[in-house]
């Protein structure tokens, strides 16, 4: 009877021994393109876990609420405005001024005014808190499969070298977007919605919507190329910003010195990687060279071509490098 109730009472335990046994995939097979999607998604995910990410991006976010409430305070001011002159000072250096003149200088100033200029200084300033995003995650990324030892593992599966550095580059990618395309497509989409004639506005302005997408797919496949190379060779967070540094920081004040000081022809701006990025934004914007500042600038299409020389060097250096891990499949 005792044992009875016992047998009764207890819950049924499901064999262990059972659940060693081989079970089949019961989900749909992808092809090796998936498998670099989850690679990026893993890599996403150890960006997001950093505090200091979060830190940087709200410091993003706040440059992108300068854009976003001056360009609708700037709109309000202008239709308030009237047409009549304000006097100014008194005496001597008394002035009549017109509010609307005064609106008009500021608006070109500050280049709040839903312009080319507008969405390529946004970018450019939000590239600086990209690129100190990326210097100190370069070694999470890239640098520990390597330090660790655990690029084989992703080479022992189904996918060759290729979706590995695709994965990787895809991470990269979608962070820099979510940094830069995708706030500037937000900022055009705003300031087509607070002028008087939106779809006016957005007709008139989708070569300039073109352009900014455009930008953005400059600006994430020129990093993610670095940044994975980079990280490939160097592994380590400390030499990862000092490289950087070199890059972006202390090539750009040697091609000025050479360049504005030194009166050097101005093909020298090329050793300025971020300046070529720049001048390329700025092209699939539309702006025209000579409207760019400091003046000269180098022909648009000699950025174009260092930067697809330095393109192809860093795929060149990522193939042999990542050809040499030995993998056991």
């Amino acid at each position: 009877m005792a044992d009875r109730t016992e047998s009764t009472t207890r819950a049924p335990v499901s064999n262990p021994v059972g659940l060693l046994r081989y079970r089949p995939w019961r989900g749909e097979f992808q092809g090796p393109l998936s498998a670099s999607w989850a690679i990026a998604r893993v890599s996403l995910g150890q960006i997001f876990r950093r505090r200091l990410f979060w830190a940087l991006y709200a410091w993003s976010l706040l440059i992108f609420a300068f854009y976003f409430f001056g360009q609708y305070l700037q709109v309000f001011i202008e239709t308030q405005l009237t047409e009549d002159s304000v006097r100014l000072g008194s005496g001597v250096t008394a002035m009549t001024v017109k509010p609307g003149d005064l609106m008009k200088r500021l608006s070109d100033v500050l280049k709040l005014n839903g312009s080319a200029d507008t969405f390529g200084n946004f970018i450019w300033t939000e590239g600086y808190i990209v690129m100190i995003i990326l210097a100190m995650a370069g070694s999470v990324l890239v640098g520990n499969d390597f330090h660790h030892g655990s690029l084989p593992f992703y080479l022992s599966k189904p996918i060759s070298r290729w979706h590995y550095i695709l994965g990787k580059g895809m991470a990269v990618s979608v962070f820099v977007h979510l940094m830069t395309t995708i706030p500037a497509i937000g900022l055009f989409v705003q300031y087509s919605l607070i002028v008087p004639d939106t779809w006016g506005y957005i007709v008139d302005n989708f070569r300039l919507l073109l352009g900014i997408l455009g930008y953005g797919l400059i600006l994430s496949t020129s990093l993610s190329l670095l940044l994975v190379t980079t990280a490939t060779w160097l592994r380590q967070t400390v030499p990862m910003i000092m490289i950087w540094t070199t890059l972006f920081v202390f090539t750009r004040e040697l091609a000025r010195w050479l360049v504005d000081i030194q009166r050097y022809p101005e093909e020298w701006r090329l050793i300025d990687l971020w300046n070529n990025l720049y001048l390329l934004g700025q092209w699939c914007l539309g702006v025209s060279l000579t409207a760019i500042r400091p003046q000269p600038q180098p022909a648009y299409w000699q950025p174009a071509l260092v930067m697809a020389s330095v393109a192809g060097l860093c795929l060149l250096y990522l193939h042999r490098r990542i050809q040499a891990v030995e993998v056991v499949r």
